[in-house]
């Protein structure tokens, strides 16, 4: 059997593990300075969460967003839809907040990657599409047709509270 399959690093693997909820995921084996860059990245990361625990205590970041029957609440990190409640993990807040920030602007996935995670290697990375597709079935009526996250092809992605 390959190193690859006993690690759980097929693709299937890797998908699941960012369905579960996983930030980021490494397959063994694995060089010691792909592990470094990452824990690095993990360490601006929550740098940058403290800062935006401490700015949201300022009056000029909303604790929530609201458009059509959808609440975002930060604070609490969940997506209200009607009377239906999920919960968020911290990392799909800040992406929706910063999406929020950007409403109507395209956001490119390196900005993306650079704003919100805190990587700022030349990183190329699927797992914003991992994430998108989540947050679409949280906000969505309908994910596969989505009309407020919206794919910018070729860039990334676009908020749009009334797409109407």
């Amino acid at each position: 059997m390959p190193p690859s399959c006993s690690a759980r690093g097929r693709s299937e693997d890797v998908l699941r593990g960012f369905g579960a909820g996983a930030d980021d995921y490494l397959p063994k084996p694995f060089e010691l300075p792909i592990l470094l860059s990452r824990v690095r990245g993990l360490l601006r990361r929550h740098d940058w969460f403290r800062e935006q625990a401490a700015a949201r205590t300022s009056p000029a970041v909303a604790a929530a967003f609201s458009f059509g029957d959808t609440c975002i609440d930060f604070e609490q990190l969940e997506v209200r839809v009607g009377d239906k409640r999920m919960p968020l993990t911290l990392m799909e807040a800040s992406l929706l907040r910063y999406f929020v920030q950007h409403e109507g602007s395209p956001v490119p996935r390196k900005e993306i990657l650079e704003k919100v995670w805190g990587v700022h290697e030349d990183t190329d990375t699927r797992a914003i599409d991992n994430f998108v597709v989540r947050l679409r079935r949280y906000i969505e009526v309908e994910p596969s047709n989505p009309r407020h996250l919206q794919t910018v092809r070729g860039v990334g992605y676009r908020f749009v509270a009334n797409p109407d």
